[in-house]
């Protein structure tokens, strides 16, 4: 079958000789081929371009010397004055060391800014979103990764941007980098990997649960990986009240306790520490024992369709939920999981059913956060967005293979705006005050104009299309390659 160009016959563009695993492995082959491609035809994905007009030339003088220069004075004697005179009100950093990059690892700092850019991408397109990716290195005179540079860099960055967001940064630096700027900073400093990742999972949750007819107070749940997503997923589960002594945990040495001593010691690992004390009661020690019976599995963890077994899936409890969001390969095959009689299966790909993905949240929550010039996004507004995105979900109807919401559904992210916004109005971290209906015209005015530009580049040639035979090839060598 011929690809279409929007790829939505992707599925059904393989031959039918494939196996199922097969199928899945050609699909991540073909698409990793294709965005090498097309990054090389585009040469990256974002540009600049003006927002104000240029009626004649001497209009440089109202936008430049030496009209700009009452700007600057109005800005002097009241800082806030930059969030409406200038982009600042509308712009947000995307800031990486690119130590954690997907699933790839250090990528070194300018190996990460595909993956930022993309990022930038999506907040334009989907929440209206101005952003600059910034790729840093963090490395100290010995080489290491040293947190204090990210520190640093962001508190000297932060009079330019409304927002920043941080990204693709190793534990444990990540849990020290966040933890600092949400306290030492004056503009919301959000953490996409972390509580980006825990605010949408949170989200479908809730969906699933629903769906399985389960409370989050009463569910089993056992989480697979112990990084930043997994330890905030955590943590914003047991404060939307999912209960500690329900919550198993693993890291690659083993199961999260108060016996692991090893944490105990480290001081740079606080958050898994607390996670020790808080979880496991029972100090079980292995999968196989925390997961028979488990109404929940969340794993975030090693990519590789074998990292979850089947067997464990067997064990678990009826109407069992798996999130298996490795990227860029799922710890096992949503059709592996649902065989063995999982109820609901998310991933992390948008080529499976229930992709649960930061791209839904992350766009409205910081829309939402610059619309009244929060200071922070605390807890609250991460749990208040979860709870917008599922309440969405429900209103128009979920099922078991449609537990959340898409990047389809424009309305959503002006949605999770204005509910995140009136969340920070009443948490008292908000600059500014509004309406809910005031947020959320504005939110989908610029959302709309986002991807209205973006339809008139392209359909005026600004935005060229890739050949077709670019298309044709990758899929042809993914083809290929899985055959071998």
């Amino acid at each position: 079958m011929k690809l279409d160009m929007s790829l939505s016959n992707l599925s059904r563009a393989f031959p039918e000789d494939l196996t199922p695993d097969q199928k899945a492995r050609a699909q991540t082959i073909f698409l990793k081929k294709l965005s090498v491609d097309a990054h090389r035809f585009y040469g990256g994905k974002m540009q600049t371009v003006p927002k104000a007009g240029l009626y004649g030339f001497n209009w440089f003088n109202v936008w430049y010397t030496p009209g700009v220069s009452r700007v600057s004075t109005t800005i002097r004697d009241n800082n806030d004055e930059s969030f409406s005179l200038s982009n600042r009100g509308n712009l947000v950093a995307i800031v990486s060391d690119s130590t954690r990059v997907l699933g790839d690892g250090d990528c070194t700092p300018s190996g990460g800014l595909g993956v930022m850019e993309g990022k930038a991408f999506l907040m334009k397109y989907l929440g209206g979103v101005d952003s600059i990716a910034l790729c840093i290195d963090s490395r100290n005179k010995n080489g290491e990764h040293d947190p204090e540079k990210i520190i640093e860099f962001v508190k000297m960055l932060q009079p330019s941007v409304g927002a920043v967001n941080l990204e693709d940064i190793s534990q444990p630096n990540c849990y020290r980098v966040l933890d600092e700027l949400r306290e030492s900073c004056d503009i919301p400093v959000w953490h996409d990997d972390a509580q980006g990742t825990a605010s949408v999972t949170l989200a479908g949750l809730l969906s699933a649960l629903d769906l399985a007819g389960k409370k989050l107070s009463d569910a089993k749940i056992v989480l697979l990986g112990a990084g930043s997503s997994n330890t905030t997923i955590a943590r914003l589960i047991m404060a939307d009240g999912g209960k500690g002594e329900n919550i198993v945990m693993f890291d690659t040495k083993g199961a999260l306790s108060r016996n692991r001593k090893d944490i105990e010691m480290d001081p740079r690992h606080y958050r898994k520490w607390d996670l020790c004390l808080r979880t496991n009661p029972s100090c079980l020690s292995t999968e196989e024992e925390a997961i028979k019976g488990a109404d929940v599995l969340i794993a975030l963890s090693t990519p590789g369709p074998d990292t979850v077994k089947r067997e464990w899936i067997r064990s678990m409890a009826p109407k069992a939920i798996v999130f298996a969001c490795a990227n860029p390969v799922p710890e096992i095959w949503p059709y592996a999981a649902k065989e063995e009689g999982a109820f609901i299966v998310a991933t992390g790909r948008g080529d499976f059913p229930n992709q649960v993905n930061n791209s839904i949240c992350f766009p409205g929550i910081l829309k939402g956060a610059l619309s009244v010039r929060s200071r922070k996004i605390t807890d609250g507004m991460a749990i208040c967005c979860a709870h917008s995105i599922a309440n969405f979900a429900k209103v128009r109807g979920t099922s078991p293979d449609n537990i959340i919401a898409t990047m389809e559904e424009t309305e959503l992210f002006a949605v999770e705006a204005a509910d995140v916004a009136m969340q920070a109005v009443t948490e008292g971290v908000a600059r500014v005050t509004d309406t809910w209906d005031n947020v959320h015209a504005r939110a989908m005015a610029d959302i709309q104009a986002s991807r209205s530009l973006t339809q008139k580049m392209m359909d005026s040639g600004y935005i060229k299309q890739p050949p077709e035979e670019m298309l044709q090839k990758a899929l042809d060598e993914a083809i290929a390659e899985v055959r071998k």
